[in-house]
């Protein structure tokens, strides 16, 4: 008995050693080869996501980096709001439309504006026949009033919401039965509407807010800075705003604020991006990048193009449709770029994507050769 547990684990140990050595035979036979980069041609390099481009001379500048928020421009952006209790009647527009000065936004109704515009009415009545009597008719004094009494009451329509031509149309139809106290309020500019609180039916108070419209082509990115780097920062300073690592958007400084703030002890910088393609939104938070100083033009490359290889620096450079391994003296690194001192010259190809594969090729084929 204790014979036959001996050979069957026996048995045990060679089927073990068995699928041992044919898992490793398998995994040697459908692993991959080792790749020559400096084989691969422009197809395969295509093919494997690998691009190349040409080396230039950049010019690296010195960048403050903060953290910044979207906010709306205000020099572009108008409220639109009834002077007077009103009731919303009906709207043409909501959040969203794009909207055009003069555009038919809201339609109001009013017991004042109704009272206003029956005292226009009968002033308008009083000035046409006034008028049309004359100096040498009417008394000076009659004279003076109604026209005055006239004027009065056409400002006040004014004041109250509607204008210039809702109250020539208003006149226009000569009769007072069409002093309903309706009224309409209109665009004042061309830009999206960002903002609809109001619902058909609400009674709303003087200067209640009811819609917000805003030309989002230019916004502004407010950053904080500390005040002792303000000095390197002026009105004009060119900025990018860093959406994504990889995506950006140009800007320029066109304001600084002169009270620090009590709580962070820092100065708002207002930065003016130009945002037509609709890329950022206000309340969004973001990077910003200011240049406080510009440097003198050097061999640069992506930072991303420079990888580590057996602890030394290298590119993978394009020579005679050649890829190989390139080493490189590195200096400052500002932003995305970093200088080259030694080992590349401007109008060398270099890799700027797919720069790890290869790297991987290589190690694999190092691993290769000391088998």
């Amino acid at each position: 008995m204790k014979l036959f547990k001996q050979q069957k684990y026996i048995s045990f140990i060679l089927i073990l050693l068995m699928a041992v050595i044919q898992t490793t035979a398998i995994a040697e036979e459908e692993g991959e080869e080792s790749i020559d980069i400096s084989e691969l041609t422009q197809k395969q390099r295509q093919e494997m996501g690998i691009e190349v481009a040409e080396v230039k001379k950049e010019q690296l500048v010195t960048q403050l980096i903060a953290p910044g928020e979207v906010r709306i421009n205000d020099y572009r952006s108008s409220q639109i709001s009834t002077r007077i209790s009103a009731q919303i009647i009906q709207r043409y527009a909501r959040m969203g439309d794009q909207v055009l000065p003069g555009q038919r936004l809201i339609s109001l109704s009013s017991v004042q504006m109704a009272e206003a515009q029956g005292e226009l009415f009968i002033a308008d009545r009083e000035w046409q026949r006034v008028k049309s009597l004359g100096r040498k008719v009417v008394s000076e004094q009659r004279y003076i009033k109604a026209q005055v009494t006239r004027q009065q009451a056409y400002a006040k329509v004014l004041a109250y919401g509607m204008t210039e031509s809702q109250v020539i149309s208003l006149l226009k139809k000569n009769n007072a039965s069409s002093a309903t106290g309706n009224f309409d309020l209109l665009s004042i500019q061309k830009g999206l509407i960002i903002s609809d609180n109001f619902i058909i039916g609400q009674v709303v108070q003087a200067g209640e807010v009811l819609m917000e419209i805003s030309d989002e082509s230019t916004l502004w990115v407010e950053t904080r800075i500390n005040p002792e780097n303000i000095t390197d920062i002026h009105i004009g300073t060119p900025a990018v705003v860093y959406i994504t690592d990889k995506k950006i958007v140009k800007g320029k400084v066109i304001q600084i604020h002169h009270k620090i703030d009590e709580t962070t002890r820092t100065l708002a910088v207002r930065i003016e991006v130009n945002n037509k393609q609709d890329i950022l939104h206000t309340g969004q938070f973001v990077k910003t990048a200011l240049q406080v100083s510009s440097g003198k033009k050097v061999v640069a490359v992506p930072v991303s193009s420079v990888v580590l290889l057996q602890g030394n620096e290298v590119v993978f450079e394009l020579k005679n449709g050649k890829l190989e391994a390139q080493f490189v003296d590195i200096g400052e690194v500002r932003g995305d770029w970093v200088e080259i001192k030694a080992g590349l010259k401007a109008g060398d190809q270099v890799v700027i994507r797919g720069m790890f594969l290869l790297k991987s090729f290589m190690l694999k084929s190092q691993i290769g050769d000391s088998d």
